[in-house]
């Protein structure tokens, strides 16, 4: 006779596999990145264990807090995407300054126009969480200055150690930047998709850049 069904031995069952804390932070991570440009920082924590099939209070195991969560958020996606040899790139003089600039903000473009990470700075900004000064300061300081001291090399305007940077002059590499930043708006945002190749907007907008900014550069230093 066959055993009756009750007396079949029963397989144990085995719930999802249990991974590495490292793999597990960088899941969580991954899934909060998409999930606040999703939904901007408002979006629940509960919400978002819920998508990624954990309890709450497993998240918070790993980021007690969510604050502590979106500063994961912030060095993921705007501190990791940094590249250091970009400085060194912008401030190159073996190669001409206008070569240099379109390098940049190619590579730059290629690394910020996605929908999370143009999603997710505007978010911050509306949240006010502090993040998008801490960003801009480190633009500044990365970029702006830099290429306002090549800039005066460029046209044998005096330097910064003796003339300093002027308000006028940041303003103009912000208007540049700003450039590149508003075509992921306008992709991410607007929901208009670009009908030109990036490259050659940006081949333009730095070709128009360096066309005007000579007008607003202090005077060249009489002898």
């Amino acid at each position: 006779m066959k055993p009756s069904a009750k007396a079949r031995p029963r397989r144990a069952t085995r719930g999802p596999p249990r991974l590495d804390p490292t793999q597990r932070e960088a899941i969580i991570t991954r899934e909060a990145v998409a999930f606040f440009a999703e939904c901007g920082f408002e979006g629940q924590t509960r919400e978002l264990a819920k998508r990624l099939r954990i309890t709450q209070p497993l998240l918070y195991r790993y980021f007690p807090t969510k604050e502590a969560l979106i500063e994961r958020v912030y060095q993921e996606v705007f501190v990791g995407r940094w590249k250091a040899s970009w400085g060194k790139l912008i401030t190159d003089r073996a190669e001409p300054l206008k070569s240099r600039l379109t390098q940049f903000y190619r590579e730059y473009a290629e690394a910020i126009l996605t929908y999370e990470w143009i999603r997710l700075f505007m978010f911050a900004g509306l949240k006010d969480l502090g993040l998008n000064a801490r960003y801009l300061k480190m633009l500044r300081e990365r970029v702006f200055e830099k290429v306002i001291v090549e800039i005066r090399a460029e046209y044998g305007r005096p330097p910064i150690a003796q003339l300093p940077i002027t308000v006028l002059e940041i303003e103009m590499v912000w208007s540049l930047h700003a450039a590149i930043f508003y075509l992921g708006v306008r992709q991410f945002i607007y929901g208009m998709p670009l009908e030109a190749d990036v490259s050659s907007i940006i081949d333009a907008k730095v070709t128009t850049f360096l066309s005007g900014i000579r007008c607003i550069l202090p005077a060249k230093s009489r002898v």
